[in-house]
């Protein structure tokens, strides 16, 4: 690849050998060759600019979790050398609570849970990032509502007056990439079946799912058929009825010895006025940031992962509330 070290075969072959060097090889200080020093990254929790905020973000997480490990499942990815790439990352993370850090003390728990990282990179650089961590997933393995870990972490960081705001379109960081992905059928079809889904249209699927779909939903949970998929998203959309729906990236492919595959990021963006995922209503603006990967096989979608933080949803819900 042009402008990329000559090691790297292709852009799965960097996204996924820069994850290893830094996380598992230890070599932290690559951040400063593999990121741009302007870099934005953003996540449910908020928005990290420059490299130095990087940098500290992983030793905090390495000094919480020293046996990490992040295997990466798949790279869904679109551009070319000129423009540059955006690559959709997915990944399970093994890791041993062994220090003290954001998720308390040190309780030796065992954590399997997964991440979908939108990663712009152009000449051996990652300068844009949208990261989503399923952090619903890891407290439920402490034993921790979602909802308790939210309202520990707003009293943690001074009570709702002071307590740091979830990421939100407001306070985003306009970054250089501007990209909305490519025209690949599969990643056009499954951005119109969520579309679909959102518009309440939830015959889609019955219509378009596999009726035998393994799905791996928020909260470490995995579900299979209509029933489940069905009861992931209405429970969703019911919360947020009002909430503007948009897709913001979709990427399709068709690799040789793999099935039809979409990566798709989108927001739901509006007001917590309805029963459903988060309990009785509040009137909490709320900003759902989601991430999901698909793959198709010939009875329609048979595999999907949707990452979502539950935690930063609460939060937002919690800090209206009180």
């Amino acid at each position: 690849m042009r402008g990329f070290d000559p090691e790297f075969a292709d852009l799965p072959d960097y996204i996924l050998g820069i994850t290893r060097t830094i996380w598992e090889d230890r070599g932290v200080d690559t951040l400063n060759r593999f990121y741009a020093d302007d870099v934005i990254v953003r996540s449910p929790a908020g928005v990290v600019t420059g490299n130095d905020g990087v940098i500290a973000a992983t030793l905090a997480t390495l000094a919480e979790f020293p046996d990490r490990q992040l295997l990466g499942e798949d790279v869904i990815w679109t551009g070319d050398e000129e423009k540059g790439f955006l690559s959709s990352h997915r990944i399970v993370s093994t890791a041993t609570h062994l220090g003290d850090g954001a998720y308390g003390p040190a309780s030796g728990t065992r954590f399997v849970y997964r991440i979908i990282a939108d990663c712009a990179a152009k000449d051996n650089q990652i300068y844009d990032e949208w990261l989503i961590r399923d952090q619903g997933a890891i407290v439920a393995q402490l034993g921790i509502d979602p909802r308790d870990y939210a309202a520990a972490q707003i009293e943690a960081e001074g009570g709702p007056e002071r307590a740091t705001r979830p990421f939100a379109p407001a306070t985003d960081v306009a970054g250089r990439y501007t990209g909305a992905g490519d025209d690949g059928r599969v990643g056009v079809d499954y951005a119109d079946l969520l579309t679909a889904i959102m518009a309440a249209g939830l015959g889609a699927v019955v219509d378009r799912y596999d009726r035998a779909a393994h799905l791996e939903l928020p909260g470490g949970v995995t579900g299979h058929g209509w029933t489940d998929a069905d009861r992931f998203w209405l429970g969703l959309r019911s919360a947020f009825p009002s909430a503007t729906f948009t897709i913001h990236h979709r990427i399709g492919r068709h690799d040789e010895g793999e099935p039809p595959r979409a990566a798709v990021r989108w927001s739901l963006d509006g007001t917590h006025d309805g029963w459903g995922r988060y309990g009785a209503p509040t009137g909490a603006p709320v900003h759902v940031m989601g991430i999901s990967h698909a793959e198709w096989g010939p009875r329609g979608l048979r595999r999907e992962w949707v990452m979502l933080d539950d935690t930063a949803i609460w939060k937002q819900i919690l800090l209206h509330t009180g």
